[in-house]
């Protein structure tokens, strides 16, 4: 009887029992400003439940969607779940059956929970313009160039572990010299970040570790906003388990789809598809999903 109890609990039928699921995921700068909740990451993630493959996408914040007059990464903060999904799914020609939205925040803390993380750096950088929470509207004293809401972050080449903290500095920085300063090198470093936290919360040392489990889902509840109804989460986390993980394809939409157009999009910086449609983007990503 409790055993049936559970499973009528939480093992309600997923949404596409068929075929492959589709997650999207948002992170959101996380701090408490009017643009809070615009989307800095934007991660798409199929699972093949019949081959149990994934595949994970990055989308550059950057895309301009001429249906909204705006960049990609204002769907959320004008029209919630619902725009966004819609927004992506015209994007990749993917429906989207799940949505997560991350603050950034949440990064560090799950960062620190599992006791730090190791990325490898691929390319050492300086960012002198790194923004410090809580002084955007500092004056400095009368500094025109405002030098004491920035820090400087450095950032050696190669493998090393990084806290909490630091490795939200790392997947955050957007204005780096050189290459690690564009938007597909930032994404990279976001991939970099969402594939060390898969690899280190799926060790024994953490997935049976009661508490450690417990203080993920604390982190989870407080900086996650799902629309995964609680019912599903049983069957969710059985299709998790099953994907074999090590075999995960990673890409991104790069400089090969799109392009920064010479004229100026609302006086934004913005990218769009070389092809003037998404057909060639859909076709990257029908072929990659096979």
């Amino acid at each position: 009887m409790f055993g049936y109890f559970i499973k009528k609990t939480y093992f309600a039928e997923l949404k596409n029992q068929e075929g492959r699921i589709n997650f999207l995921i948002l992170g959101i700068r996380g701090f408490e400003t009017n643009d809070a909740d615009l989307t800095d990451t934007i991660i798409f993630i199929s699972l093949d439940q019949k081959n149990k493959k994934a595949v994970l996408l990055s989308v550059p914040r950057d895309l301009w969607i001429e249906e909204i007059q705006a960049k990609i990464n204002t769907a959320y903060h004008y029209g919630g779940f619902d725009l966004a999904k819609k927004t992506i799914a015209e994007v990749l020609g993917q429906e989207i059956d799940y949505m997560v939205v991350v603050n950034f925040e949440s990064f560090g803390e799950i960062v620190n929970v599992l006791d730090g993380v190791m990325i490898n750096v691929q390319r050492s950088f300086d960012d002198f313009r790194y923004p410090i929470a809580g002084k955007e509207n500092d004056l400095c004293d009368g500094d025109k160039e405002y030098k004491c809401r920035y820090e400087h972050l450095h950032f050696d080449a190669g493998s090393q572990k990084m806290d909490g903290k630091t490795a939200l500095k790392y997947i955050r920085s957007r204005n780096a010299e050189g290459e690690e300063g564009t938007d597909f090198a930032r994404s990279a470093r976001q991939q970099q970040l969402v594939l060390a936290l898969k690899q280190k919360i799926l060790t024994r040392n953490v997935y049976f570790n009661p508490s450690k489990v417990s203080r993920l889902f604390k982190v989870f509840q407080e900086y996650l906003v799902v629309d995964i109804n609680r019912f599903e989460y049983g069957n969710l986390a059985l299709l998790l388990a099953r994907i074999d993980w090590n075999q995960m394809k990673v890409a991104a939409l790069n400089g090969n789809l799109l392009l920064n157009p010479k004229s100026h999009y609302s006086k934004q910086w913005v990218l769009v598809p070389k092809s003037g449609d998404w057909q060639e983007v859909q076709a990257f990503i029908g072929e990659l999903l096979k």
